[in-house]
């Protein structure tokens, strides 16, 4: 990995030589970055361990993906954060580029009385029809039949969803009009949508407390707030055809399965990946930094900060739960670093023909 992230540090060295760089541990320079909750617990805990080895500010706000991309378009803040990755169009559009920096998953939490982490069995078929409000109850036939020997209540389920827009929810309802056509054809894929049933609350943290405190009740979120809420989660059954209990090596069981040849695979959904052990709503959370960013100094302490952490944030991640990029991917992502297209724009250039191999 370190080999393949040094063209990054030149891509840096490079605008320093042309009077675009701050100097290496600037104490004064803050950057600021808005988004996806997804990722929040590691960009929170990436940034205290940067600025203490190197005294340099990093705030990042979980607000979401939809206002992530709003801010970073609005020239709000550094860098933005989503959990969809943006079509090229949008991209060019904005004006920023896009790159993945971590990957996890979105895993059902449930609130049922005597049903522990991993024991409940939930396909993406009935998960959809429980969103859906065509399954209402715990001891549904089709929950029951999935579940031999466990004890289910014949208590109402309470469905909670997210209010905001949000690349969780994109994840959740795309592995759900993956499978259950009547979720796609009725609801489909998106960020924000109609709910046809359900209680909606605010980030992921907000999904999760709603679970917590209300009994029976159904949500979604990354696997990080699962465990810091001590939440139960389901097993779920994967493209192979088995029920998977959600972790990190069930997320990097679906990263390792996916395809990291070009750059445009950095742009792909992890959704539904083969392998017996692949966790199905497995994602990757990308940043957005401007292409013509107006304050270069923070524009290569973003970079500076993002290299930091693909190169030597890799233990933190893991024991979050995260799944650091896979090697082949830190390759591509220096790639789209520094091939970008020779530009001036407020001081800044971006250099041409900066190869990714050391």
């Amino acid at each position: 990995m370190i080999r393949s992230v040094c063209a990054v540090c030149r891509w840096v060295y490079v605008l320093v030589l042309l009077g675009a760089g701050a100097s290496p541990f600037a104490s004064d320079v803050a950057i600021r970055g808005a988004g996806a909750t997804f990722p929040f617990p590691i960009y929170a805990k990436w940034a205290a361990q940067y600025k203490q080895e190197t005294g340099v500010d990093v705030s990042y706000a979980p607000v979401g993906s939809g206002a992530g991309v709003d801010q970073i378009e609005r020239g709000m803040v550094d860098f933005g954060a989503s959990d969809v990755p943006m079509t090229t169009a949008e991209l060019q559009r904005i004006g920023v580029i896009q790159f993945p920096a971590v990957i996890g998953g979105v895993v059902p939490v449930v609130n049922v009385s005597g049903i522990r982490s991993g024991r409940l069995r939930l396909t993406g078929q009935v998960l959809g029809d429980i969103y859906l409000g065509t399954i209402r109850k715990w001891n549904d036939r089709a929950i029951v039949e999935l579940n031999p020997g466990l004890s289910l209540p014949a208590t109402n389920i309470t469905v909670v969803h997210r209010s905001d827009a949000s690349g969780t929810t994109f994840l959740w309802t795309e592995f759900l009009s993956r499978s259950n056509p009547q979720w796609k054809s009725g609801v489909g894929t998106a960020k924000a949508l109609t709910w046809p049933v359900g209680v909606p609350d605010v980030g992921n943290e907000g999904v999760a407390s709603s679970v917590q405190r209300t009994r029976d009740s159904v949500g979604y979120v990354e696997y990080a707030y699962a465990k810091a809420h001590n939440l139960s989660f389901a097993s779920v059954r994967n493209r192979d055809g088995r029920f998977v209990t959600p972790g990190r090596a069930a997320f990097e069981a679906a990263a390792l399965s996916a395809r990291w040849q070009s750059v445009g695979d950095l742009d792909q959904l992890l959704i539904d990946q083969a392998g017996a052990e692949s966790w199905p709503i497995t994602a990757a959370s990308f940043i957005l930094l401007r292409i013509h960013p107006n304050e270069t100094a923070r524009t290569v302490e973003v970079l500076k900060f993002f290299d930091w952490a693909l190169r030597r944030g890799k233990q933190t991640a893991a024991d979050l739960d995260y799944v650091p990029m896979p090697d082949s991917a830190v390759g591509l992502i220096g790639r789209v670093w520094s091939e970008q297209p020779r530009a001036v724009s407020g001081g800044v250039v971006w250099p041409v023909g900066v190869s990714p191999r050391p």
